[in-house]
């Protein structure tokens, strides 16, 4: 309907403490989730089979490979015209540091049943830390801001698609490069999605403020 008169702006407070606090839990672990995810020994996610594979292949540690895949990335953000805000730099740096320092510190060689719930918690840690680091609206990591970039830029393309495509194709190219394919790869992908319709809306920190907004014409 529309309306007469002026309208006020909106004041935002943006709870940059809590969020800066929500990121760096949210992001530390995700770091650790994947970390359970490689010792379970029973299946990656498709980005995280790439790292493995990477990291077998070239000798670099897993989280190295996780910090040095997000710099070229980043780069095809240029001319996607997305711009990284905090969140994207941390994402980049935390992720790879948290993965190896619980590599270094969480036990191997464990029964079946023990890496299967390796492998449980793992997924679900990582949907809430996914809540948690998206909630925080601080910037995407350099691989969500890949495919909203793409999307963005190439408005016809859907969301479904786009993150198909880019998965598929990491997941095939890690296999080759020996990072492991399994049933938690299957599993994740089936329960990423659920997970993360649940954690991201609670955990999403609020925008607060007041706005005068003018009355309706009579």
């Amino acid at each position: 309907m529309p309306t007469t008169g002026n309208t006020d702006h909106v004041t935002i407070r943006s709870r940059p403490g809590r969020r800066l606090a929500q990121l760096t839990v949210g992001l530390t672990l995700y770091g650790f989730s994947m970390a359970l995810m490689v010792i379970s020994g029973l299946g990656l996610t498709p980005w995280d089979v790439f790292h493995q594979g990477v990291s077998r292949a070239t000798g670099i540690s897993i989280g190295t490979v996780v910090i040095l895949t997000g710099i070229p990335l980043l780069l095809l953000w240029i001319p996607l015209r997305q711009r990284p805000g905090i969140g994207t730099i941390a994402n980049l740096v935390v992720i790879g540091l948290v993965v190896d320092g619980a590599l270094a510190v969480l036990p191997t060689g464990a029964s079946l049943p023990v890496r299967v719930a390796y492998l449980v918690a793992g997924i679900l840690l990582n949907g809430v830390a996914t809540g948690m680091y998206i909630g925080a609206r601080l910037g995407p990591g350099p691989r969500d801001g890949l495919m909203t970039g793409i999307v963005g830029r190439f408005p016809r393309l859907s969301i479904r698609l786009v993150r198909t495509t880019i998965e598929v194709l990491v997941l095939a190219t890690g296999f080759l490069l020996g990072g492991t394919v399994g049933l938690g790869t299957l599993a994740y992908a089936l329960a990423i999605g659920p997970l993360a319709q649940v954690f991201i809306p609670r955990f999403t920190v609020p925008e607060t403020g007041r706005a005068r907004i003018a009355a309706p014409a009579a």
